[in-house]
């Protein structure tokens, strides 16, 4: 397995601290994000939307329902960090959600058109956020325990990470 294919922009290196500039940066790439995705699949055809972007991985239309499944987990888990304190947040497999039939043949335009107000929401939230909201976490059944702070960080990379899988799909097929 190519690791260049499957991490286009790098693995995620993990969280470090940020001042508000930095926050304020990774704010703008979650805001960036619909338009961003909207631009790298457009015109693609739907043999091209069921290519997928490495071998063994998710087709180009299960990566874009991937991306609204996983964000819509990550907003109501952000919410939840606001709401309560430091609460439990289950993971689920992102895998077997990419193979249900909704991710395999539904169109992308639905999961574009759902990113739009999603991240709407999700960056308002964000910007809204005082010093303090930063330090709010939740526990991840996986992962432990996620400071938002941390979680912007990690949900910026993986907006860069999956547009760049199509656009450097797009590239090598000559799209």
């Amino acid at each position: 397995m190519n690791e260049d294919l499957r991490y286009p922009v790098g693995d995620f290196a993990g969280p470090v601290e940020q001042d508000p500039q930095q926050r304020h940066s990774n704010i703008s790439i979650l805001a960036a994000l619909p338009e961003n995705l909207r631009s790298a699949v457009l015109g693609l055809t739907d043999q091209q939307l069921d290519t997928s972007y490495r071998e063994g991985g998710w087709t180009v239309r299960q990566l874009v329902h991937h991306v609204a499944d996983s964000h819509i987990n990550a907003y109501v888990r952000t919410r939840r960090a606001l709401t309560e304190d430091w609460p439990l947040v289950s993971a689920y497999d992102e895998k077997l959600w990419a193979e249900l039939p909704d991710a395999t043949t539904l169109p992308i335009e639905v999961s574009l058109h759902l990113l739009e107000p999603l991240h709407r929401r999700w960056v308002a939230l964000f910007e809204s956020l005082t010093e303090e909201q930063w330090q709010r976490g939740y526990v991840h059944s996986e992962n432990g325990r996620q400071k938002l702070a941390e979680v912007i960080q990690a949900y910026a990379w993986h907006c860069r990470h999956h547009v760049a899988h199509v656009t450097e799909l797009r590239k090598r097929m000559g799209w």
